[in-house]
């Protein structure tokens, strides 16, 4: 007799009247799922649905990219430019050829007074990368500021520091694939079923067919540690030690890959100098795990031959966040795990096109990791563009969360702010606040007028969101797949692209430097300059994009010339016998010594604040706060709490509260769980001056990325729970 279905049968999504259906991307998250937008019969977005044969989400899509069409009727879109003389003003109708010359002056009226780079332009990890790279020669080739960078530096900093430092170059060396020929996960710091779903279900089903064991390291409970085979809750910021210790483990009992230490790195006698120091007897005192489950641990990843490590923010948003990823780069590099399948340290990228801005905006440098300190790099691309070699800076300029304390000095006075909002993702935003009241222009290109930072504004340039045009984005697995309009602009609305070309026009005005008009032929041009690259893109174009449905960087020219279909997935950097970016082809192994340089708890704040992300929402809620699907589960601030800490304070289920820390304040309402320990509380980040009026703004030293997981709160009853929830209201309302 049989029991259930003999047969699944897929779940039919409704269709809503769709009559025609458009390829895309998902503008959401890193994963990178390909997705079609249903049209009905006129021309109206009305559903969403996964691609099947995609080999990513395999017809997958989470809860944001279901409804993720509704993006495009979301209300406070820009549909015209707008301009005023002081951001206290009220805003008045302009046309878009005064626009540009206002752009246009109002830069080079910034620059002749106070320098060339007085001014400064920040851009996100949510524009296609044809736009990064436009962006980019704009920038670096014709306004000639080097106060330029991404809001990248906010979440993939860390990563990309720590692989340059390891490597000798960024980029991702595993991919998903990985996940079907590991013997054993680590996941740090990363919570892959509510930040990145898809990838999750990737894992999921690997691990369901390969048993391999899951451990989780994360201070707080997350979905994915109740999940795990192993959970380790480690106190705050102490990552590093962990580590050390694990590698204390496997050099003392012998269990290193030593003839692939020996013919792949440098630096092993100094690293075991410092990991002699780190015992797990005196590890555990620091970071709070057990010392025989740091050896089982330890134990388990060295000999799963192979196995890989996977974090998010976790460890990225930490004034150790680059030294984690460094951390993690070491475990793999003496077991052998790089470079083969299932041995990986595999970062999960943030946003939908993190990944193309570190490739192709030159905000951390020039096109395809090339460097602004190397004369070389400078020459190819000034001689590319037509440009002087000596106009590009010798060095990369500030980092975004430098720039705001630049500004706040006073030596910033003009700014372009392209598609990310600083008034609520940067940490103490008392401090930024400040900073961008004394700015003397200010231009803010958006597709949302109602953004904090739009508040402002001196300038105002109505944007184009997601699928409303048309380019390619890279996933955390280096996959280029392609975004088809499929939709226009509303009102007099215009891609990034557009503006950015009619922005250069003005700037270009010997005509020197080209500007193609469209995508493909964008793409085109970033293709030449990547031959030989480390991300070589030369056997790529739009069409091939579409038709396999992504393909992950290198796909060469030489290899369409020998007749190889891109790779259907499982492209790995490197190889097990050396192929780093460092002149002699090694990977360095870095000691990392650890230094507590972070906020504590103490008597007087004696929570830690941990800041994170819901399955349901996307950064400022700019997007997703505005789709009921989406934020009818979290239409409110909140934090978890522990039952015993709240019961000592009395706090009840469901009442407010007030977060002090030692920058502001926040009303949030109190959710009692077992998921954080008694002395932390877990705040989302993702409602207006909320989380960021909380943290502090202390960096990484290698990244400048903020330690948004490291803050000291206390707990305050309120009183009036009416009056409280007026101005938790407040603080979730656009």
């Amino acid at each position: 007799m049989l029991f259930g279905r003999t047969k699944k049968n897929p779940i039919k999504l409704p269709e809503h009247g769709a009559v025609e259906w458009k390829y895309a991307t998902c503008g959401y998250c890193s994963t990178g799922c390909s997705i079609e937008v249903g049209l009905n019969a006129e021309g109206k977005a009305v559903a969403s649905r996964g691609v099947a044969d995609a080999d990513v989400n395999r017809g997958k899509l989470c809860v944001k990219g279901l409804v993720e069409h509704r993006l495009f009727d979301t209300a406070g879109r820009g549909m015209y430019p707008m301009k005023r003389k002081h951001w206290s003003d009220p805003w008045e109708r302009t046309t878009w050829d005064e626009a540009f010359t206002l752009l246009h002056d109002g830069i080079r009226g910034i620059q002749a007074k106070y320098g060339r780079d007085s001014v400064a332009v920040i851009s996100t990890g949510q524009m296609l990368t044809e736009e990064f790279y436009t962006l980019g020669k704009l920038t670096r080739g014709l306004i000639g500021t080097n106060t330029y960078d991404g809001n990248t530096t906010l979440c993939m900093a860390s990563a990309v520091s720590g692989y340059k430092r390891s490597f000798g170059s960024d980029g991702p060396p595993g991919c998903y694939d990985d996940f079907s020929h590991t013997n054993c996960l680590i996941a740090w710091g990363s919570n892959l079923p509510e930040q990145h779903p898809i990838i999750y279900y990737r894992m999921k089903d690997a691990q369901e067919k390969r048993h391999f064991p899951l451990i989780v390291v994360d201070p707080r409970l997350t979905m994915l540690g109740q999940n795990a085979d192993i959970y380790l809750p480690l106190t705050p910021g102490t990552d590093v030690v962990l580590q050390n210790a694990m590698m204390h483990v496997i050099f003392k009992e012998g269990l290193e890959d030593k003839r692939y230490i020996e013919a792949n790195t440098n630096g092993l006698e100094e690293l075991k100098a410092e990991v002699a120091k780190w015992d797990p007897t005196t590890a555990s005192k620091v970071c709070g795990i057990n010392e025989e489950t740091i050896r089982v641990v330890a134990r388990l990843f060295a000999k799963a031959n192979p196995a890989m490590c996977i974090w998010t923010m976790g460890i990225n948003q930490s004034t150790h966040g680059s030294d984690g990823v460094v951390g993690i780069n070491n475990l793999c590099l003496i077991t052998g795990n790089v470079g083969r399948p299932g041995g990986a340290p595999l970062s999960i990228t943030g946003q939908c096109n993190a990944m193309g801005t570190r490739e192709w905006s030159s905000a951390s440098g020039l096109p395809n990791y090339r460097l602004l300190e190397y004369e070389k790099d400078r020459l190819e691309i000034a001689n590319f563009w037509n440009i002087d070699p000596e106009f590009l800076p010798k060095k990369v300029g500030p980092k975004q969360t430098d720039i705001y304390q630049v500004m706040e000095a006073g030596a910033i006075k003009g700014m372009w702010l392209v598609a990310t909002n600083p008034m609520t993702s940067l940490p103490n935003t008392s401090r930024v606040r400040k900073a961008m009241e004394q700015l003397e222009f200010c231009c803010v290109q958006d597709c949302y007028t109602d953004t904090e930072s739009a508040q402002y504004a001196t300038l105002y340039l109505p944007a184009g969101t997601w699928a409303e045009k048309n380019g390619v984005m890279t996933n955390t697995e280096r996959r280029i797949n392609l975004v088809n309009p499929v939709v226009p602009c509303p009102g007099e609305a215009k891609p990034d692209l557009w503006i950015f070309n009619r922005a250069a026009e003005r700037f270009n005005t010997e005509g020197r430097v080209k500007f193609p008009e469209k995508a493909a032929d964008i793409f085109l041009e970033m293709r030449e300059i990547s031959r030989g690259r480390l991300s070589d893109i030369s056997g790529m174009d739009h069409a091939l994009l579409e038709k396999s449905r992504g393909i992950q960087w290198p796909y060469t020219a030489e290899q369409v010339a020998r007749g190889e279909p891109p790779p259907k997935g499982g492209k790995r950097l490197y190889t097990v016998d050396g192929t780093f970016r460092y002149p002699d082809g090694k990977a360095k192994l870095i000691a990392l010594p650890f230094v507590v340089n972070y906020e504590v708890p103490d008597d007087e704040y004696p929570f830690w604040l941990n800041t994170g992300r819901l399955i349901e929402h996307w950064h400022g809620r700019t997007k997703t706060g505005k789709i009921g699907n989406n934020n009818k589960f979290s239409p409110i601030p909140f934090i978890e709490m522990n039952p015993d800490a709240a019961g000592e304070l009395g706090v009840r289920e469901g009442e407010y509260v007030r977060l002090v820390s030692r920058r502001s304040d926040a009303v949030v309402m109190a959710k009692l769980t077992s998921r954080v320990r008694k002395n932390m509380v877990f705040l989302p980040f993702h409602f207006h001056d909320c989380a960021n009026r909380l943290t502090i703004a202390n960096l990484d030293p290698h990244s400048r990325q903020p330690a948004y997981k490291q803050s000291a709160v206390r707990i305050e009853t309120i009183a009036n729970q009416y009056e409280a929830a007026i101005l938790s209201k407040e603080m979730r309302t656009f």
